[in-house]
């Protein structure tokens, strides 16, 4: 039988029950050919028949003999009349040994009858477990416990001898003959034998008894030609021998199987009617209820509808390189994908517009943008794509599709309003034409690029797209699948207003490595701190960040001024080491606020500061005190606090309960980003102090005065008091150094106050 049946039948096996007046005796071959390994597997198999049976005295009776040089009475049919005394002492009975001398119990059975049994007032079964190889006479004695009315089961064990089990079984032998090895698939038999006979009632409406294939196994000595050797033979003649040919033989032990016809019960499965969509995997959980293993971008119910949804107003465009460098294999992935994420994310009434275009040594569009009526329209024209192969010429089909693809199908050209228009490449090639500018021309024309590719592209998406965050790449083709989230993230971000993009910013990430919160949560953090980032404009004049991680002890992985792209900063951030040891956010905030948070480390006067911790709380007690300082310092203290928190310590970390935010779990970090980053700009956009933090060194003192400040130093000369040159005097001894920093040397749009 194939796994699928093989499944149905081992379903069906746990429903069966026999609840009728019967008596059943079991019959264990306890002999040194069985041996005792499996004897108790003997035992297994009739201590799980009855878990199937009503044992009770007026119901189902059990009794079990044991025989090998002679039958020995375990206990009688009347002495146990619940199923768990009878599974116990089943489990007790101990291993005799001895020759296989089933004919002699048959006899004994024949004399005495079933030991405790009813005398035949009720249906007697008699299951034989042994491997049929009797050192006796069988066949008499078994043809007379049948003539008795005695339904005979004979269960093979081990490697059985199957001609003698056919022998003590019952006609039909198909239905009586079974294999104890495969338990499910033997209780299954058994009782579809007893239903099929109406001594048991049937399994449940709508299961039926099937024949289906099965094979028997055994072990059989066989006899092989090892070779043909000289030998010598004698003759008739006085004295004389003569030399010949003579056959030598060897015997080993070879696995036989023999087919056969198995009959068994199979119920209907709830996994029959396919019930999962969109390609799930249907998984029956017994006979009536199953769950459905979804795809990625599915789940949106139990039977795997689309879950995600492309709600924002796009014109998007695929583009799909069909290129011999991408290959047939790689052009057939993106339609599988492009396919599976079209029915994922697009319904009725999805505001985008979806076309598809592919390219080699030219571009072809099948469905224009809006073109399709309904989604299985465009999964067709998807379908229709011809692998082209030829050159991989990326920058021409950008030029082309800047120009031509997104020219509005007709009759809707006086209709539609002006969307973002969007392009997905697809492709696993390089480019083999110049492609940096054709994809800097298509940006200036309005078109949000996103790249999709494998790893080794990485570099050249990123010149493509023009942001890492545009860039998406995949590990291994099973992997592109996991990307559907992704992209639909993506596509959307062009329909939103940039986030933190023109937002002047020092920013710092302090990250939990301690060995509560593990190396997976801690690699959770990392990432969401990379996917940050990419919401802001790295460079020195609008965003900078830093990085500080702790455990044990605090660490700085870089500084604010450290990384100047976006590129390198990310490629900091996924070299972040976790730490282990105990955690203590006070020691991370102190560092921020001595090595970090400083003009020398890169913080500059006049832009606004922002310390961001992310933590489950532990090692929080000792960090009001440090968060104060910084909070006198200008600079603003975020907490996100995952999981189970205690919120009143976290609040005096951020002195706001603006400034809190609450995840319920790590997994759900990604899915709070948006608004955790949109509340840090928006706090941050409050006007700042050019004095805090103190932009003076070696203790001067920072004064506002004009917009501007100027620093007094004592010992010390230059704007930031650095610099021991060209030192001034005043009356005072003060040395003092006017600094020419005014409101139009900050970022435009930053206010100054006295204070914060």
């Amino acid at each position: 039988a194939n796994q699928e049946t093989i499944v149905k039948i081992s379903a069906a096996s746990q429903l069966m029950q026999c609840s009728t007046s019967v008596d059943i005796l079991f019959l264990l071959d306890g002999s040194y050919s069985i041996g005792k390994g499996s004897f108790e597997r003997s035992k297994h198999f009739a201590s799980k028949l009855c878990d199937a049976l009503d044992i009770n005295s007026d119901r189902v009776r059990v009794g079990v003999m044991q025989f090998s040089s002679t039958p020995w009475l375990e206990f009688p049919l009347d002495s146990y009349l619940t199923k768990q005394e009878v599974k116990e002492k089943i489990k007790k009975i101990a291993f005799r040994g001895g020759n296989t001398e089933t004919g002699l119990a048959l006899k004994y059975i024949l004399r005495k009858g079933f030991p405790g049994g009813r005398n035949s007032s009720v249906p007697e079964i008699l299951i034989i477990l042994s491997d049929g190889k009797s050192q006796g006479t069988i066949a008499i004695p078994a043809k007379q416990v049948k003539e008795r009315g005695i339904t005979v089961f004979a269960v093979g064990v081990k490697f059985p001898r199957w001609e003698e089990l056919h022998v003590l079984a019952s006609e039909p032998t198909e239905q009586h003959v079974l294999f104890a090895e495969h338990v499910d698939d033997a209780t299954n038999g058994l009782y579809s034998t007893l239903t099929s006979s109406t001594i048991c009632s049937a399994v449940s409406p709508g299961c039926k008894i099937e024949s289906h294939p099965c094979e028997r196994k055994t072990l059989e000595t066989v006899k092989e030609l090892a070779g043909i050797h000289m030998c010598w033979k004698g003759s008739k003649r006085q004295n004389a021998v003569h030399a010949s040919l003579c056959p030598f033989y060897s015997w080993k032990r070879v696995l036989i199987k023999h087919p056969s016809r198995c009959y068994r019960t199979t119920c209907p499965d709830p996994c029959d009617s396919q019930p999962c969509q969109n390609g799930g995997t249907c998984v029956p959980e017994g006979l009536e209820k199953y769950h459905c293993v979804c795809p990625v971008g599915f789940g949106g119910d139990a039977r795997c509808a689309p879950k995600l949804s492309l709600e924002c107003s796009v014109d998007l465009l695929f583009l799909v390189d069909s290129s011999s460098g991408t290959s047939l294999e790689g052009f057939l992935r993106y339609k599988a994908f492009l396919k599976r994420f079209v029915q994922a994310v697009l319904s009725r009434g999805t505001p985008a517009k979806v076309g598809v275009a592919q390219y080699s040594n030219n571009v072809t569009v099948p469905m224009a943008v809006g073109a399709y009526e309904d989604v299985h329209g465009l999964v067709r024209s998807i379908d229709a794509m011809r692998f082209t192969g030829g050159e991989t010429l990326t920058g021409q089909a950008l030029r082309y599709i800047a120009q031509h693809g997104f020219k509005s199908a007709p009759g809707l050209a006086d209709i539609r309003v002006e969307l973002p228009r969007v392009v997905a490449l697809f492709t696993d090639s390089e480019s083999q034409d110049p492609v940096a500018e054709a994809a800097k021309h298509t940006r200036d024309q309005g078109v949000f690029l996103i790249g999709v590719g494998s790893e080794f592209l990485r570099v050249e998406l990123d010149g493509i797209t023009g942001s890492p965050k545009q860039t998406i790449v995949y590990s291994n083709p099973q992997d592109l699948f996991n990307k559907i989230p992704e992209l639909q993230k993506t596509i959307c971000s062009a329909d939103r207003p940039p986030g933190c993009q023109s937002q002047s910013l020092d920013l710092v990430f302090a990250l939990a490595a301690s060995t509560g919160v593990g190396k997976e949560n801690f690699l959770r953090l990392r990432d969401f701190v990379r996917s940050s980032s990419l919401q802001f404009n790295i460079n020195r004049d609008v965003a900078q960040i830093g990085l500080v991680v702790y455990g044990s002890r605090a660490r700085t992985v870089f500084a604010l001024d450290t990384h100047t792209t976006a590129t390198a900063l990310l490629k900091a951030i996924n070299n972040a080491p976790f730490i282990g040891g105990s955690a203590s956010v006070g020691s991370a905030l102190l560092r921020i606020h001595d090595g970090v948070m400083t003009v020398p480390k890169g913080a500059r006067p006049g832009v606004s500061k922002a310390v961001v911790v992310i933590t489950d709380g532990g090692g929080a007690e000792d960090a009001a005190v440090p968060a104060q300082q910084l909070r006198d310092s200008g600079v603003l203290v975020f907490v996100v606090g995952i999981g189970s928190v205690q919120r009143d310590v976290l609040l005096r970390i951020t002195g706001s309960p603006h400034h809190l935010m609450h995840v319920p779990s790590y997994e759900e970090l990604p899915n709070h980003e948006d608004f955790i980053i949109r509340r840090i700009c928006e706090e941050a956009k409050n006007p700042v102090n050019l004095c805090k933090p103190n932009p003076c060194m070696n203790e001067g003192v920072c004064v506002l005065g004009n917009g501007s400040y100027r620093c007094e130093c004592r010992g010390w000369e230059g704007p930031h008091c650095e610099s021991s040159k060209h030192r001034q005097r005043d009356r005072s001894g003060i040395s003092t150094w006017h600094s020419r920093l005014r409101l139009t040397d900050f970022p435009k749009g930053k206010s100054l106050g006295k204070g914060q």
